[in-house]
């Protein structure tokens, strides 16, 4: 053989072993591709997040009036439950630094009420208090409406803080300036000598 002609065999060697390998690499690529390589792995992981669409906050409050708070099936309410239902003040109640209290009564469901402030709204239901005092609760926010004869307050026990206080409804306004005109007796003075 001249060596044109071994140069040349070699070359045609050459291309149908690269061809081999092509061919070969051909077949075993699909099963490669489904796997994404580790660099954009990671360049996907540290794409920052989309930001969430804020909402107005009027618009969500108007959702949340329009939104029906939801049922408590596990709740059931006793009879006592529901004459302390009857003593319950409805309807706007101011308190201190400007806020109001708005509760309305279910008329669907006798004893359960709805208690709004400017930033939230409950559902609650009266429970027995020792104390004498209306007491409303909503178990699973966490907030309670403690009513007494001159006042009332809106706690959440969740966040820890008083929401309104100091309010007063047209009855405990005027129970207030009772208490004013005639103050109650003290614990340490002593009792009237009874009646003769």
């Amino acid at each position: 053989m001249k060596p044109n002609t071994t140069l040349a065999a070699l070359a045609c060697a050459s291309a149908l072993l690269l061809s081999a390998a092509s061919a070969q690499a051909a077949e075993t690529a699909p099963a490669k591709t489904h796997a994404k390589p580790a660099a954009a792995r990671a360049a996907a992981a540290k794409k920052p997040a989309r930001p969430k669409a804020r909402i107005a906050k009027t618009a969500a409050k108007a959702v949340e009036e329009v939104t029906p708070v939801d049922d408590d099936p596990n709740i059931t309410l006793s009879e006592a439950d529901l004459e302390v239902a009857k003593r319950v003040y409805v309807g706007a109640i101011k308190c201190e630094l400007g806020a109001n209290v708005q509760i309305d009564a279910d008329e669907k469901h006798p004893g359960f009420f709805t208690v709004r402030t400017a930033q939230v709204r409950y559902r609650m239901h009266p429970v027995e208090s020792r104390t004498g005092a209306v007491r409303l609760e909503d178990p699973r926010a966490g907030a309670i409406w403690i009513q007494l004869g001159n006042k009332s307050m809106l706690m959440n026990q969740k966040i820890g803080e008083r929401l309104a206080d100091e309010c007063q409804g047209t009855q405990q306004v005027a129970f207030a300036e009772e208490m004013k005109k005639n103050p109650p007796k003290s614990l340490f003075e002593p009792a009237d000598a009874p009646a003769k």
